[in-house]
């Protein structure tokens, strides 16, 4: 497995922000808005291309386009704040979704809809914003697996260090994009320092 962390002072910045208890969810929009686009930028950079032959203003040539089969799948509900910026960048990309529930006493989760294109042979963004325990990251990752999905990335918005180790044991062969690892969970499994709830602060509720 490859742990990525993107540490371009912008994403850093935006970061902050995202963590500052006194940020808006309107302003908490954006910022998981304009995060996301960054860290979906350095996770697609394998991403297959081929030739194309154009015509420019002056002459032809051959030049480069994506040539991936391409799925986005948000995990429900945080996911959907980070939806928007990888369907901006890739317009043509399928979206799947999962919801998953975290029990709020075995800190496990379990699933309760999902709805996903075909993933034959493809490649698949898996979105959640927290990495905590990884119970959610593995369980939707078995299940892509299980549809076929050729490969799956992680892209999430901070992770904590005992979530990438479930994510290694269990499926090693997954990548996984944050903008931070943090220092580990607390006693109810919560990232530290992490950000709080995100779908909580994504969308004003307690």
């Amino acid at each position: 497995m490859a742990l990525s962390i993107i540490r371009h002072p912008l994403a850093q910045h935006y970061l902050t922000h995202l963590r500052d208890e006194t940020t808006k969810p309107a302003l908490f929009r954006t910022l998981a808005r304009k995060l996301t686009t960054l860290l979906t930028l350095e996770a697609c950079r394998s991403l297959r291309t081929a030739m194309l032959r154009i015509s420019t203003p002056i002459e032809e040539l051959w030049s480069p386009v994506l040539d991936a089969d391409l799925v986005v799948v948000p995990v429900l509900r945080a996911g959907l704040g980070m939806l928007d910026a990888v369907v901006d960048l890739f317009p043509d990309v399928s979206v799947g979704y999962i919801g998953l529930e975290r029990d709020e006493v075995t800190a496990e989760a379990s699933a309760y809809y999902h709805k996903l294109p075909s993933l034959q042979g493809r490649t698949v963004l898996l979105i959640d914003p927290m990495l905590a325990t990884g119970g959610s990251a593995c369980k939707a990752t078995a299940t892509l697996r299980a549809g076929g999905a050729a490969r799956v990335v992680i892209v999430c918005i901070v992770a904590a260090p005992e979530g990438v180790r479930r994510v290694e044991s269990l499926h090693p062969e997954v990548a996984i994009y944050t903008a931070a690892l943090d220092r580990g969970l607390d006693d109810r499994k919560f990232i530290v320092p992490g950000l709080g709830d995100f779908g909580d602060r994504l969308y004003g509720t307690n």
